[in-house]
């Protein structure tokens, strides 16, 4: 077995699932509205592709967390409301275009998702700007959270017809979701030591690898590996640099040379959006000399004396 290839984990079944079960879904958006100080109506954005170069060509899709949780959805350009006052739950979305069965592929409908997810009400993407612009019509309040994606600041300027600049996102919607989603679930948890169990084979093939001589750019691609054969994505744009000094240094185009340390900042995400972040610092020769030892132990002493507290 080489260098880049890694066992599969006794949990490896578990990474083929992209939603937990029908009721989780349920019970979070019932004790989402149960808990909420407020009345209106709940907006959630999802994310979109963004386009690298052209339209067709995106970069990997990363569905918004908040969006997730509640409807576990992991689809581009959707977006859904809670109805606070009518005790409604809507999904707005357009099932795939005969063009787009063509080009992907037949595929589970958006309407089989939203089941999945106890959402019984679909409607088209159009029908989210006349639902809006009736309840505001009425002075109803449309409750949001602070929008992070280019597209949907904009979008969101245009429902609302206000400016990005005065957008007031509201502090009831995201104090009851901080609340809630703090608190991780048993389930949750699986998830994470999921990735964390991904992280920590990434990141001791890195120490492995870690040899005068050895470019950056080789152990990145390396732990990407690992995270793709278990059928994760990375989490960020991993830093893996002998300047570690340099806060967030993507550039990895440095040989590693003897008497050197070597910082690796990396991490993965499962398919069910729970991710790990590690970052560790050891010697590019098989042991520190005497003055990164001592530094080392400061950290060290740092961490261990926290983590009693």
């Amino acid at each position: 077995m080489s260098i880049y290839q890694t066992k599969l984990l006794p949990w490896e079944d578990q990474t083929n699932n992209t939603m937990f079960n029908t009721d989780t879904y349920k019970r979070r958006r019932e004790v989402l509205q149960q808990n909420i100080q407020a009345k209106g109506i709940l907006l959630f954005l999802g994310n979109i592709e963004n386009p690298i170069n052209f339209a067709d060509n995106a970069s990997h899709f990363r569905q918004d967390s908040t969006f997730l949780y509640y409807f576990g959805i992991q689809q581009p350009h959707l977006a859904a409301i809670i109805d606070l006052d009518e005790h409604k739950t809507i999904v707005f979305g357009d099932e795939m275009s005969m063009d787009a069965i063509v080009w992907m592929g037949r595929q589970e409908t958006l309407k089989e998702k939203c089941e999945k997810a106890g959402v019984v009400e679909t409607r088209p993407y159009a029908d989210l700007a006349i639902y809006l612009a009736t309840a505001m019509s009425v002075k109803r309040n449309i409750h949001y959270l602070p929008p992070y994606q280019s597209f949907n600041k904009i979008l969101l300027s245009e429902l609302l017809h206000i400016s990005i600049v005065d957008f007031k996102p509201s502090v009831p919607m995201i104090q009851a979701i901080v609340a809630q989603r703090e608190i991780k679930e048993a389930q949750e948890i699986v998830q994470i030591e999921e990735a964390l169990k991904v992280s920590n084979q990434m990141h001791l093939l890195a120490m492995r690898m870690a040899k005068p001589g050895v470019k950056e750019y080789e152990i990145v691609s390396a732990i990407q590996n690992v995270a793709g054969s278990h059928n994760c994505e990375l989490a960020y744009n991993s830093i893996v640099t002998i300047n570690g000094g340099i806060l967030h240094n993507h550039y990895k185009m440095n040989t590693l040379q003897s008497g050197k340390l070597l910082l690796n900042d990396s991490g993965c995400e499962t398919p069910m959006g729970y991710a790990s972040d590690l970052t560790r610092t050891y010697p590019v020769d098989k042991t520190f000399t005497p003055e990164q030892r001592d530094l080392y132990n400061v950290v060290l002493n740092s961490f261990e004396g926290a983590k009693a507290e």
